[in-house]
């Protein structure tokens, strides 16, 4: 296969290309200055990344796992507590709550949006609920409004997820602020990607925002004078300079996804897919930001499609396989196949297209152009 026709799933290469120069420089000015734990680079990021969301707080940490952990433990999570998140997500959401020996408590999905299905939170509530954890999946916010209503009710925090999510808003509000604390991934395949793990916290309460500081650094402060039982969970201040060089260009680079968003669907209707690929559902008042392009295909044809996607090495990801419930580490809670059906339905279906701001329309026209061909050798597609 010429080099030239390879589309990858994500390409940080490109993006790379575009801001050597001042990744270059501000990488050396990290290095020349000696100061490489916390610092001025640290502090600098927090408080623009803080700005972008619109909440009063910003705390850097190692990765968006230990966002979700420090998070929860500032809200006191602990043995014998309950956090309510959906089966549907990447296994850091649940790790978070188990590492704190707390249970994780799963409600199913929308089919649609993939998101948590509000409707199904409050008989999910006990006395041990400590907080709902929503998670805002492949770039979309959840349905906030209904969440709001019931944990306000029940007295409970939220804790968004918005590990791929920045910049999406709902409502015009951005994700980060729909609840108490919001936890970001900078994982380099995501919309805002440092150049290795790297994470951040948002909040407007400065009481848990001094408390998760604190419980990022063993616990300390001030120095040698332990609090708290906390991590060594802080962000070094490269990823920090090399991630303010990359967030002024993050608007941009959301337009671009979502412009590539567009021009996947209008080729999926060219080529005449609807009815084999189910295009992502955006809903209304959201601003969805693409961390991925996430198709539903029919049949049970996926895995296959999947297959011939390799062979033609057009980049592809299913997030994905196997919901929370079903993993092995978790089989103490339980749960058995068909307890969450819509979930388990989209780990069958799902694929993750090509999805990055740099691609280009012939990129993607060789990508459902490709799928197209493959289903024409199993089905007959509508006129």
């Amino acid at each position: 296969m010429n080099e030239q026709k390879r589309v990858p799933l994500c390409d940080v290469q490109a993006q790379f290309r575009n801001l050597e120069a001042d990744l270059s420089d501000a990488a050396l000015r990290v290095l020349r200055s000696g100061q490489v734990i916390g610092g001025p680079e640290v502090a600098s990021l927090e408080k623009e990344v803080a700005r972008y969301c619109g909440a009063g707080f910003g705390i850097g940490c190692s990765s968006g796992s230990d966002a979700l952990l420090l998070a929860l433990a500032a809200l006191d999570v602990g043995p014998g507590d309950e956090v309510i998140l959906p089966t549907f997500t990447f296994f850091a959401s649940a790790g978070a709550v188990c590492r704190l020996g707390a249970r994780p408590v799963f409600v199913d999905i929308d089919p649609w949006t993939c998101n948590l299905d509000p409707m199904q939170l409050e008989n999910k509530i006990t006395g041990r609920t400590k907080a709902v954890m929503p998670v805002h999946l492949f770039g979309q916010c959840a349905d906030m409004e209904p969440l709001w209503r019931i944990t306000e009710r029940h007295d409970l925090p939220i804790v968004e997820d918005a590990a791929q999510a920045i910049g999406s808003e709902y409502f015009g509000k951005r994700a980060g602020t729909l609840g108490a604390i919001g936890c970001f991934s900078f994982y380099p395949t995501k919309n805002l990607g440092a150049c290795g793990d790297a994470g951040m916290i948002v909040t407007n309460d400065p009481e848990w925002a001094e408390r998760m500081a604190c419980l990022r650094n063993h616990g300390m402060e001030p120095r040698y004078h332990h609090k708290f039982m906390g991590w060594n969970a802080r962000l070094d201040a490269l990823q920090a300079a090399l991630l303010r060089v990359k967030l002024p260009h993050l608007e941009k680079w959301s337009e671009a996804r979502q412009a590539a968003a567009a021009r996947y669907d209008a080729l999926i209707d060219e080529h005449h897919l609807r009815h084999f690929l189910q295009k992502p559902t955006v809903r209304p008042q959201r601003r969805h930001v693409f961390n991925q392009y996430v198709v539903r295909v029919a049949d049970g044809r996926r895995d296959a499609l999947a297959r011939h996607l390799k062979t033609e090495q057009i980049g592809y990801e299913i997030y994905y396989p196997i919901p929370l419930h079903l993993q092995e580490c978790l089989a103490y809670l339980g749960h058995a196949e068909g307890d969450f059906p819509a979930s388990e339905e989209a780990a069958r279906s799902v694929l993750a297209l090509p999805m990055y701001p740099e691609l280009t329309a012939d990129q993607q026209s060789r990508v459902i152009r490709t799928c197209a061909d493959f289903l024409r050798g199993q089905v007959r597609l509508a006129a």
